[in-house]
């Protein structure tokens, strides 16, 4: 392996209270660290564990999105071939709907240097906490709202549905407020497709920076998702419209002979059980 070296970390949703012992262990230690965080707090307290952190250059203009990336993704290179141990500290999880992060260590390991990414809380976790959804008990799907529509992405209206970045819907570039109507128009025409307009959805927003900051949680009929207030960190939570019907001859091709409810409550010991 060659000398230098690249860590990717994640600074979580909130300022301080999300981050990692471990990540926080890599950015001090560190000989350079490089930074994409959503507000000048945390780039503050970034600065403060570590003396070289600086922000990675960022243009929002919309015609350059791509060519922004790619400058993050050489800024972070260039220091590792330097032969420093490099830490790119990204918001919320490095590894969600950050490319210059996965660019940046695939490029690494192509040429010699060693690179990781270590999770962080992202705005998932927080969504599961905050709404008390439970993933592993209907199921869960998960899409970026753009890609969700444009790719005709196929999905089980009986398991919960998470959209992301609802806000930017149809847009390739950079939020733009209030720019996002019809857009939002045609994702809710698709939706009803599968659910009725009376189907209560969830515009959710995580407490962003601060503990004692309340999440949003806005609940509305779908039909009325177009008029609905969002920044552009707003995600869609569509509930699951009715259970999923129960396969009976799979039930006895597993030997399930009891009932299901038994059988789920001997699974919830279990896993009690098994947690001890």
């Amino acid at each position: 392996m060659k000398a230098g070296s690249l860590t990717v970390v994640g600074t979580g949703i909130q300022l301080v209270g999300h981050l990692t012992l471990a990540a926080k262990a890599w950015i001090e230690q560190a000989d350079k660290v490089l930074f994409a965080v959503a507000d000048p707090v945390t780039a503050k307290w970034l600065r403060s564990l570590n003396a070289t952190a600086e922000s990675l250059p960022y243009n929002t203009n919309n015609q350059r999105r791509r060519e922004t990336y790619c400058e993050m993704t050489e800024k972070i290179l260039a220091e590792v071939r330097q032969g420093l141990n490099v830490c790119a500290a990204f918001y919320g999880h490095p590894g969600v709907f950050a490319d210059p992060a996965h660019a940046a260590i695939k490029q690494a390991r192509q040429e010699g240097f060693r690179a990781r990414m270590l999770p962080g809380i992202s705005a998932e976790d927080c969504l599961f906490a905050d709404l008390g959804l439970d993933p592993g008990k209907n199921g869960c799907q998960s899409f970026e709202a753009t890609d969700f529509l444009i790719r005709q992405r196929k999905f089980d209206p009986t398991s919960a549905l998470i959209l992301w970045q609802i806000a930017m819907v149809g847009n390739l570039s950079f939020y733009q407020p209030g720019g996002n109507l019809h857009s939002l128009k045609i994702l809710t025409e698709v939706l009803n497709r599968y659910y009725d307009s009376e189907h209560e959805v969830i515009v959710y927003e995580a407490s962003v920076y601060y503990p004692v900051c309340e999440p949003v949680i806005c609940r509305v009929p779908l039909a009325r998702l177009p008029e609905t207030e969002m920044t552009e960190v707003a995600t869609l939570y569509v509930p699951p419209k009715s259970p999923a019907p129960i396969d009976r001859e799979m039930l006895m091709r597993l030997g399930m002979s009891v009932s299901v409810e038994h059988k789920k409550e001997e699974t919830s010991q279990w896993k009690t059980t098994n947690k001890l």
